[in-house]
């Protein structure tokens, strides 16, 4: 189990109450794994329905599609917990986890890919799909060391900075569009556009589609590094 960090445990604190009142009324971990699967099921109709329906310089969309990225973000936060504190782990419900959240972060960046593509915002739509790839790998490289003893979470890029990231910036894009309307910062001869409202979004993207790839790189070098050690002690 990866060590849970300070901000972690900050929100751990607040919401304590409402896990121990989930408990009371008979909620399971595994329901909350299906409510948080549900949410980011959501988030993407948001993001495909903004893609297909909204003006590009609407950010609307992107707002509300974050918002609930990190709602479904804190359900994934209490399934584990709601588990700890109610006793009521088991091996099943931890695949479970595993296996939803990981079709969790599918949906989400397929909603992303979609609104971005039918945009036209195709460089960042391959920053999408590639920060999908490493957030992929970066699961699948800590199960597959698990699965032949080698303990690996380590990285920066492990998902709940993947989903505070990609959920938070979606949400303040949004946010920001409705204060200032769209903006846009480019040359004189407008050829390349420096930064417009989408950017709050999509360069924090491509930090985790650049990111979560190091981290699976990290994740395979420590592999590595802890393989040799075990074959040259043998």
């Amino acid at each position: 189990m990866a060590t849970e960090s300070k901000a972690q445990l900050i929100i751990y604190n607040i919401l304590n109450p409402l896990i121990v009142l989930m408990h009371k009324i008979g909620v399971t971990p595994n329901m909350i794994t299906s409510i948080g699967f549900i949410l980011n099921l959501v988030a993407a109709v948001i993001f495909i329905i903004g893609g297909e329906q909204a003006d590009r310089t609407d950010m609307f969309y992107v707002g509300w599609g974050g918002f609930t990225v990190l709602i479904a973000g804190l359900f994934d936060m209490m399934d584990g917990r709601l588990a700890r504190v109610a006793n009521l782990s088991s091996s099943f419900g931890a695949f479970y986890d595993s296996v939803m959240d990981r079709y969790s972060e599918l949906v989400m960046f397929l909603g992303i890919c979609f609104y971005l593509i039918s945009q036209d915002y195709f460089l960042s739509s391959l920053f999408a799909f590639v920060a999908l790839i490493g957030s992929i790998m970066v699961s699948y490289i800590r199960a597959r060391a698990e699965g032949i003893g080698v303990d690996c979470s380590i990285g920066m890029m492990q998902r709940p900075a993947r989903v505070v990231t990609i959920g938070a910036s979606a949400m303040f894009c949004g946010i920001i569009h409705y204060f200032t309307g769209h903006f846009v910062f480019e040359l004189d001869n407008p050829i390349f556009t420096y930064f417009e409202t989408i950017s709050i979004f999509t360069l924090p993207v491509a930090f985790v589609a650049i990111m979560a790839n190091y981290t699976a790189f990290q994740r395979l070098m420590h592999v590595k590094k802890a393989l040799d050690k075990k074959d040259s002690n043998e």
